[in-house]
């Protein structure tokens, strides 16, 4: 539910037509105009089929990378993964350790940051950590790319180190025997929005194929990689990047694998404790529902739990370990509750919101270094400002660490380079990509952090300010009465996965309010009337502020996604209520 403090301009995307002898011309006007707005012209665009996946060959130092997994393979070495704390990060290293070992590999572990003493990466104390298994191949999944001084200890040490990443690099890159990254400078790879895990999946299918041409499977079933794509699609999910054609394929597999019954035990008792059904398992599942369960382990306690989830085989232990991802989830909520109540009380103590400060910047001492990602997107979101929420380093009560959700038109690296380049005394470090970001900073140096930060923010978007401060809701147009049936709906879930950069279809109607009911005090059950229609539908709207309950006879206007709920087995259609409006 849309309870944004700025005025959101509602914009219309224009209705567009496939051309007469295309094969999607037969399809109904209102699903063209949703592809074409899409960016999908070609029904290739569409396609799940895994030959149509991005040949491995475009990445660069593919070859570098599976030379060096060959020699460790053939010669047994031991082979060290180094993930990351969130959601991507444990799907990454499960899919390493998973693909790895059913490549043949017979010694290879995991190690994980605990994100509140050692931060993000391989860094020279995740080093130091790491020497203590006697590893020879370090694989960093997920990160890497930053890590410059942990490279250079781990070589020195003897450790020869890929790194498969996905985050933007910076002007200097680790000396490590091979990166695989499709943002690296010089790589190929045309679609640059893989998540961590795609690149891990990527090098897998690449060394498979290496290992093939040596005639390493003779005699032997090759390994089914397939079997990891629904991990791959969690993953790439819950890491918000672009659902460009590749990654849809990807995400598109892993969720035909959940509704098959073939996910790993782990998806499967993630799946059954969020109260999900699995023959209807959508993207949005995997976002809203399993997704914060993995995170909240590396928000609260440790990622590792998370990770063994993914990776294992017995269905009780892996029920178990949901269950607990499900405890630390509702911890989690509480805590994020209290900190966005106490956020919102603070802003207008400390910012002149849209007037002089663009980017919000707080901090309370009180807060958990585990959630200050959420409590960013939550302001993100509530104000369509950049947000920065930091609190406390809990081993260096000196600094705080800070976490930065941007939005569109302002690449929150990149101003932080900014800001590292013009004041190198305020950054300690910091790292990420456009859309977020994480930092550490001085305690003392709070206040000035906070202003720079918002006047380097203001030049950098000089007069285009206003505008890509505007916040924006794009919308699909109005339904017509014989829109509203299981049919067309289904339609649409035929174009799944819906997503980060294919967002998922939002419709505007005029509705007349038959009956209401408030529902945990803060969310709206509906019966609604479609305008100048007899077209009657149930409609749901989650988290709606008290002044914007809507009574029965009221005539208002809805953005709502189409949706098909199922209770006790019987189905019917449903709208999703982003956004009241009244009339």
């Amino acid at each position: 539910m849309n309870t944004d403090k700025q005025k959101a301009e509602l914009i219309e995307r224009p209705q567009r037509f496939f051309d007469a002898d295309h094969p999607f011309a037969s399809l109904d006007p209102v699903l063209q105009s949703i592809l074409l707005n899409r960016d999908v012209s070609a029904v290739d665009d569409c396609d799940a089929d895994l030959s149509k996946l991005i040949p491995f060959t475009f990445l660069k130092d593919i070859n570098k990378a599976c030379e060096l997994l060959y020699q460790a393979l053939v010669n047994q070495k031991k082979v060290l993964v180094v993930g990351d704390f969130d959601a991507d990060g444990a799907t990454s290293t499960a899919v390493a350790l998973k693909g790895l070992r059913a490549l043949g590999f017979q010694h290879v572990s995991y190690l994980v940051p605990d994100r509140f003493k050692f931060g993000y990466g391989l860094s020279p104390m995740i080093v130091e950590e790491a020497i203590k298994q006697k590893p020879d191949l370090i694989i960093t999944v997920d990160n890497g790319i930053s890590s410059i001084e942990g490279v250079a200890r781990a070589r020195e040490l003897g450790m020869d180190v890929l790194v498969t990443d996905h985050h933007l690099p910076g002007k200097e890159i680790p000396l490590a025997n091979a990166i695989i990254n499709p943002n690296q400078l010089g790589c190929g790879f045309p679609e640059k929005s893989l998540a961590g895990v795609g690149v891990m999946f990527y090098v897998l299918i690449a060394l498979r194929a290496y290992l093939r041409e040596r005639n390493f499977f003779e005699g032997q079933d090759e390994p089914r990689l397939v079997n990891l794509l629904d991990l791959v699609a969690l993953g790439t999910v819950v890491d918000l990047v672009p659902l460009e054609s590749n990654n849809r394929r990807l995400v598109q597999q892993g969720l035909l694998r959940v509704r098959k019954g073939h996910a790993c035990e782990g998806i499967k008792a993630l799946a059954s404790v969020s109260g999900r059904n699995a023959e209807r398992f959508r993207s949005s599942d995997f976002a809203f529902a399993l997704g914060p369960r993995i995170n909240a382990a590396g928000r609260l306690d440790d990622m590792s739990i998370g990770i063994e989830c993914l990776l294992s085989e017995d269905p009780a232990e892996a029920y178990s370990l949901a269950q607990a991802l499900n405890d630390f989830n509702e911890d989690r909520k509480q805590i994020e509750g209290s900190m966005k109540e106490e956020a919102l009380a603070l802003l207008p103590e400390m910012h002149d919101v849209g007037i002089h400060d663009s980017l919000l910047c707080l901090y309370h001492e009180r807060w958990h270094q585990g959630v200050v990602g959420i409590v960013a997107s939550r302001l993100k979101e509530i104000y369509h400002l950049p947000s920065i929420v930091f609190a406390q380093n809990e081993e260096q009560p000196d600094e705080l660490k800070g976490s930065a959700r941007s939005v569109a038109g302002l690449h929150m690296r990149d101003l932080l380079d900014r800001v590292a380049s013009q004041h190198p005394e305020l950054l300690k470090k910091f790292g990420g990509h456009a859309m977020a970001a994480g930092m550490t900073i001085q305690k003392k140096d709070f206040e000035s952090f906070s202003q720079i930060v918002n006047e380097q923010m203001n030049e950098v978007l000089g007069s285009s300010r206003e505008d890509i401060l505007q916040a924006r809701i794009f919308f699909d147009g109005a339904l017509a009465a014989h829109h509203f049936n299981m049919d067309f709906a289904r339609a649409l879930q035929n174009f799944e996965p819906w997503g980060q950069g294919f967002p998922e279809p939002l419709f505007k109607n005029r509705f007349r309010i038959l009956s209401q009911r408030v529902l945990s005090e803060k969310h709206l059950k509906m019966t609604v009337k479609l305008d100048a229609s007899e077209q009657n539908c149930d409609a749901i709207a989650f988290n709606v502020p008290s002044e914007l309950w809507v009574y029965e006879g009221e005539e208002v206007e809805l953005l709502y996604k189409l949706d098909i709920n199922e209770f006790r087995g019987l189905q019917n259609l449903q709208l999703m209520v982003e956004k009241i409006i009244p009339l």
